[in-house]
């Protein structure tokens, strides 16, 4: 099943519960407008090399577009059309004043240079043109994308702003794009906002149903599929909250904390029994994030307490085996479509927490479902990420400067108001959370559609 269509499923599934008019889920069926670019790009050796390049801007019904955009190989557009609509529905849920979009190119941006991938991620900017800007559409980081990259495209998005001479105010190019550096009008809190905002949700929902799930508020053991900018920042905030971090991976494997006598060990293959989980014991995701760096990947960096071993009999395992560890809570935190059907049938976690986009199919979400596993869905649990950068937006276009602490502090309220909500939903409807959250969103869109 393709990402769109799964996305359209999602849609059907909460219009039911919300009971949204026709007129309003058509609009919301289909984009407001699809872009596809060829982006020219000079290489190191002379060469000029075209890449395939996207935007789609979903609705704006709430405000600008906003969304990331991803530097991928298998970025496409039913990938982009069904990530812009996610984020229509993520920034509704959020209560913030946005409406969505997604985009991408087509490339690995490991084989690019430096000086390949700015002039690439220049080059984009420029094929999108006037169709991105502070109040018409407002991109972000995604997959693959960073700070870096932002700074980049938002000085050329300025220098084709004052060649034109369409800039009103002075600095009001700052606000074209969000998860800037902090130098060039970036929020403090931006960088670990996901993920820090997941686990702001993950307690939340424990609060109000982790005695009915036997999950403690403290000392539940959390399994995180996915060591990017999302999946290291749930796992520092997950430790400093209080949980017990046992498995991380990346795209080349995992680790995870396991035991019988005679020391650590990986977990077995399917259909035998797991090994029992160390009562105590849970990675640190800080040594973890180092030793990544040194060693350049992530399975063998098993750092416990104070101390990295990076010896092979370690806790190695594949991603397949990570979704299956057996812990309290599951957060994926990479890319889509990852908790499939088969999978699904094989988790051991008691919850799911998305963190990633559209991290489960409809089919994988069916089979959860049956087994009693509840989904905390990706448009509330990631909503940080947007969220804050609503905040970035916002000082960049009144010129203020908020500190850490305030940023993350008016997030966090916002994230439990937002959680409590569409909980309360929920047990009001006798719906998943997914179709709560869904449902709550469509609410608010029908009402600006309708102002």
């Amino acid at each position: 099943m393709s990402a769109w269509t799964a996305a359209m499923e999602q849609l059907e599934a909460a219009s039911r519960v919300a009971k949204v008019p026709r007129d309003v889920l058509a609009r919301l069926r289909e984009p407001e407008r699809t872009i596809e670019v060829r982006v020219p790009v000079r290489m190191d050796n002379g060469t000029i090399r075209l890449f395939h390049g996207y935007r789609v801007q979903h609705s704006n019904a709430r405000g600008p577009y906003k969304g990331g955009i991803r530097f991928h190989p298998n970025v496409d557009m039913d990938e982009v059309r069904a990530l812009a609509f996610w984020m229509t529905m993520k920034c509704a849920v959020a209560g913030i004043p946005f409406g969505g979009a997604k985009g991408g190119v087509t490339v690995d941006p490991k084989t690019l240079s430096v000086g390949e991938l700015e002039r690439l991620s220049r080059a984009y900017v420029r094929a999108l043109g006037s169709n991105i800007g502070p109040h018409v559409d407002v991109p972000a980081p995604d997959v693959n994308t960073n700070p870096q990259i932002m700074a980049w495209m938002v000085e050329e998005w300025r220098k084709m702003q004052n060649a034109e001479c369409k800039m009103q105010n002075v600095d009001e190019w700052r606000a074209a794009f969000t998860g800037k550096p902090i130098a060039m009008g970036g929020s403090r809190g931006r960088e670990q906002a996901t993920g820090f905002g997941g686990i702001v949700v993950l307690r939340e929902v424990l609060r109000a149903i982790g005695k009915k799930l036997g999950v403690p508020t403290r000392g539940a053991t959390v399994v995180i599929q996915g060591f990017g900018n999302v999946g290291y920042w749930a796992a520092r905030a997950a430790a400093d909250a209080g949980f017990r971090v046992i498995g991380l991976s990346d795209s080349r494997g995992g680790i995870v904390v396991s035991e019988r006598r005679g020391g650590v060990h990986p977990l077995p293959r399917a259909g035998m029994k797991p090994a029992p989980t160390r009562g105590d014991e849970s990675l640190n995701p800080a040594l973890v994030f180092d030793c990544k760096k040194e060693n350049g990947m992530l399975a063998g960096c098993y750092c416990v307490g104070t101390v990295c071993d990076a010896t092979p009999r370690h806790g190695r395992v594949s991603n397949e085996q990570l979704l299956t560890t057996p812990c309290d809570v599951l957060i994926p935190a990479a890319l889509e479509g990852v908790i499939t059907g088969p999978i699904a049938r094989r988790i051991r976690a008691k919850f799911v927490l998305e963190l990633a986009n559209g991290p489960t199919t409809p089919e994988g979400e069916a089979a959860l479902r049956k087994r009693g596993i509840p989904v905390v869905p990706d448009v509330l649990a990631n909503s940080g990420g947007v969220t804050t950068s609503y905040f970035e937006w916002f000082q960049n276009i009144r010129g203020e400067r908020w500190s850490e602490e305030v940023v993350l502090a008016k997030l966090a309220r916002l994230l439990q108001k937002q959680t409590r909500e569409i909980l309360a939903l929920a047990t009001r409807k006798r719906c998943t959370f997914r179709d709560a959250a869904f449902a709550l969103a469509l609410e608010r869109l029908v009402a600006s559609m309708r102002a």
